[in-house]
This record gives C-alpha cells, structure tokens and sequence, in this order.
C-alpha cells in the first residue's frame, strides 16, 4: 500500500520517537528523519552510560531507527560496530513494525585514559574494525549483512559509504545527540536525552543520473567527499542542504521535525508521509531464555548456579530472569 502524503497546512506534528518519511520531488530525493526523546532516554538511562558513550549509542539508535523503519516486510535491521578502541561494542537492533532495542559494550579504565586524554570523538572511541548493517527477513530466508570499515570516519560518513557501496544510492546522513538539563515540575533538576536524525537518498528515474567518477578519478573530475563536482545537479543541491543541518535543530524540542524539513526544502516542495512509531520494546522473554538453557548440558547448568539459582541478565533491557535448575533436570 501506498503511503500517504501530507499536506503541511493541515499537518499534525509526529512528535518524538516517530520517524516520517518524505520526497523532495524536485530533487528527486526520498528519505526520512526523526526527532527521539522518550524512547532514547529510556535506553539511555536503564544502563547509565558515562556521557560519551551514552552519545555514540545515541548516534547508532538514530541511525537504526531512520534505516530499520523503512523495512517493507516482518523482519529485523540491526547495525553493530566492533573495534578495537575504549567502546568495542555498540548495537541496536530494529524489529519491524517499532521495536528498538540497544547497548554497548566498554572498557572503563580505557575509556577514563581516552576521556583525560580529551579523545572522545566517535572515531576515536570506536578505534579500527567493522561496522555491520544486517536484514534479517526471517522465516528461513538467509540474512543479508553489508559491512563497512571502521576507518576513523564518523557514523554518518560510514552510513553514505555503506549505501554508496552495497545499494549504489547516494546517501546523505546527519546525526545529532544532546543532553537537556532543566528542571521537573517540582523544581527538582533534570537530565534528559534527545538526538535525531536526517537520511536522504538521490532516486531519479533516470539511472545514469547516479552517474559517479572513477575509483581513481582518472575521468578528470574534480572530487567533493564521495561524488564527483559534476555529480547531477539536483543531488549536489539536497546534499548540501542536508549538510547545514546542525545538532542544535536536530535535537531542539521546540522545532518539529517537519519544521526542519521545511526550512530545508520548501523551495523546492516538500511531501511527507504518515510517521512510524519507534518503541523502546526488548525481544526477550522468560521462555526464550528458557529455551536456551534448556539447551545446556547438566554440567553446563551446574556451573551456571550461584546460591542454588541460575540468573540472566538481558544485555539490552537489563531484566534479569531467575530459574530453578530443577527446571532442566532431565525427565
């Protein structure tokens, strides 16, 4: 089915932790964008990330959520980062229709050496190794995974070069975390996470407009980033609209996300669609989990004891699942 365009005039706002699709059809660019709030700051705080650590996951639930809500199908998006810097671990995983689900995973005295030391950006905490983009469909279908290096580029520089490479889609990707510190209704102080997010892809009709130089720029052409100077019009002109997107209009709660679309594109007639909820919702269960433990051998569960129980703890959403080993003796 069809999505259905919006009139801005007649627009209710999507608010946080929903991302709207829209076009750009003079630019013959589609994509999405999302303002999180709520949902983030749950994640966020039920695992109380030291702040840098707490931003760069914030930057892969964004960029999940803005890619796993385009899903066409029952299925699971997920992007996770290993390297060999003070955060080895980030992933967030995305099941379709809302589901978001997320952690990291960190060296605290590297982490306390990188943050003295005043290195703290995303290249610099994540190190070398690879980041995956995985689809999952499900119901026996193979997954497809897209894996690009981690090679001291920002998450949105390795977002363009993962849809450049394995989709051959000029992409455009913005990212903006902040920390909001207020007051509550009782004049307690107040901390609060938000970030949001911009994806735009170039999509004209005409494939040879996607036209892009040699590896080696042996055509002449003059380089900008990842495109050639010569790159179609159209899509020079979104991508550098895309790229005055600062974090500060991402993550302002006072200017919808629409609002921001507008002032990007309203030269040139922006559509956007119905929003998709993005939901702060863990996978796990009590049986699934039996069910892995009930794959253990009697050994296995014997060390698995401490004080007479045996003890879970979700990575993701911290619930911890307590059992009587009696519930795996044999029959």
């Amino acid at each position: 089915m069809a999505e259905a365009a919006v009139e801005f005039s007649d627009l209710t706002l999507a608010g946080d932790d929903r991302v709207v699709p829209f076009q750009v059809e003079g630019l013959d660019v589609r994509g999405r964008a999302v303002q999180l709030g709520p949902m983030l700051n749950a994640i966020l705080g039920r695992h109380d990330y030291p702040a840098p650590v707490a931003r760069l996951l914030a930057e892969a639930i964004v960029l999940t959520s803005l890619i796993g809500t385009s899903l066409k199908f029952e299925g699971r998006f997920t992007v996770q980062t290993k390297g060999d810097g003070p955060v080895d671990l980030l992933v967030a995983d995305f099941s379709s229709p809302e589901s978001m689900r997320a952690y990291a995973r960190f060296d605290e005295e590297a982490l306390a050496a990188a943050v003295k030391a005043g290195k703290v950006s995303p290249p610099e905490l994540l190190g070398e190794g690879v980041l995956a983009f995985t689809i999952d469909q499900g119901h026996g279908m193979q997954p497809y995974q897209g894996i690009v290096p981690l090679d001291g580029s920002s998450l949105e520089e390795i977002a363009g070069v993962y849809f450049r490479q394995s989709e051959q889609i000029p992409t455009k990707v913005r990212l903006g975390v902040a920390e909001l510190f207020d007051r509550d209704e009782d004049g307690k102080p107040r901390h609060n996470w938000r970030a949001g997010g911009v994806l735009a892809q170039f999509l004209p009709q005409a494939p040879e407009r996607m036209r892009q130089p040699d590896l080696h720029g042996g055509d002449g052409d003059e380089r900008d980033g990842d495109f050639a100077l010569t790159e179609d019009d159209a899509w020079s002109e979104a991508r550098m609209l895309v790229e005055t997107v600062d974090t500060d209009e991402l993550t302002d709660p006072q200017v919808a996300i629409e609002r921001l679309l507008f002032r990007l594109f309203h030269e040139r007639g922006v559509r956007i669609y119905e929003p998709q909820e993005v939901a702060d919702r863990c996978s796990c269960s009590r049986e699934k989990i039996k069910g892995v433990l009930a794959g253990f051998t009697a050994e296995e569960i014997e060390a698995s004891q401490e004080d007479g129980t045996i003890s879970v703890t979700c990575e993701f959403c911290s619930t911890t699942y307590r059992y009587d080993p009696a519930e795996f003796e044999a029959a």
